[in-house]
């Protein structure tokens, strides 16, 4: 078993367990029901069924008229895509990667209390690890084994390679969580692709802290992923990251995607809440609920 292997995911799973229980599972359900529906059945017809529903196949060899009946398809899929670049492994301590194990834990935990399946992909510049949807503890234990585990092969992003098996293995109406500090430019097109489809969200991890060093001058700075040198402005690298920051949220609002920023060390069980009461007041404001 998983948990008799790596006492770190018991650890994990009881942090998350009181939240999703008390907090989140019932935030989760109310955001993301099943909105498909599913053939259960054909009767025959009664005044005041809608005629649309007739199945006109049974109709005629019966000579009776006859309608389907459908029922609401409550299990959905849940896929978290992970970047696991150098830049998202890169930190103080490890604390970007355990902020996203948390958060993509909680996330798990709250798809597997409402029945759905649940699957992972990591991606770096290149798909490094694929879990397929499936329900159940044992496999929310596997995929959190994952996020806590997983050794990447490579350092860059790409969200094309990512987000193009995403769309191959994703048959169904899915909800998908993106989970990535979005430094390359790449990912705007392919989520508005996906958001034709799918409901996409985007967790932005990001760095306060950096931010509010005041530091000023010149250094010499290596990038994580490419391994290039060069030196930065302190300064500017304070605009830099605001700029990042305001054309992230202009790129996700064009796709249609929904935000979450997750400051790394954050409360994740708070962000989250705050998520999806937002993501709960735009659908009362649309339906006027």
């Amino acid at each position: 078993m998983l948990d008799e292997i790596d006492p770190r995911l018991n650890l994990l799973e009881l942090k998350c367990r009181r939240p999703v229980e008390h907090l989140l599972a019932g935030e989760y359900r109310s955001v993301f029901r099943g909105r498909g529906i599913e053939f259960e059945d054909v009767r025959p017809y009664q005044p005041g069924d809608d005629v649309r529903t007739m199945d006109w196949k049974v109709t005629a060899r019966t000579g009776e008229p006859h309608i389907k009946r459908y029922i609401e398809e409550r299990e959905q899929y849940f896929y978290l895509l992970v970047d696991v670049s150098a830049s998202m492994r890169h930190g103080t301590h490890g604390r970007k990667a355990k902020t996203v194990s948390e958060v993509c834990a909680l996330l798990t935990m709250a798809a597997i209390n409402n029945q759905d399946r649940v699957g992972l992909i990591l991606f770096s510049d290149e798909i490094e690890q694929i879990v397929p949807a499936a329900k159940g503890r044992s496999h929310a234990m596997r995929i959190m084994d994952e996020l806590v585990n997983f050794q990447p092969k490579n350092k860059g992003t790409n969200f094309v390679e990512a987000m193009g098996r995403f769309g191959h293995i994703a048959r169904k109406h899915s909800v998908v969580f993106v989970v990535s500090d979005f430094l390359s430019d790449e990912y705007t097109s392919e989520l508005q692709n996906l958001a034709f489809r799918h409901d996409v969200n985007a967790i932005h991890v990001g760095d306060s802290k950096l931010q509010e060093i005041r530091a000023k001058g010149l250094v010499r700075m290596e990038d994580s992923e490419s391994g290039e040198q060069q030196v930065i402005d302190l300064k500017s690298g304070e605009h830099a990251s605001a700029a990042h920051s305001r054309r992230l949220q202009q790129a996700m609002l064009e796709a249609g995607v929904n935000l979450l920023n997750l400051d790394v060390g954050g409360d994740c069980v708070e962000a989250l809440a705050g998520f999806f009461h937002e993501r709960q007041r735009q659908v009362q404001d649309v339906t006027g609920g």
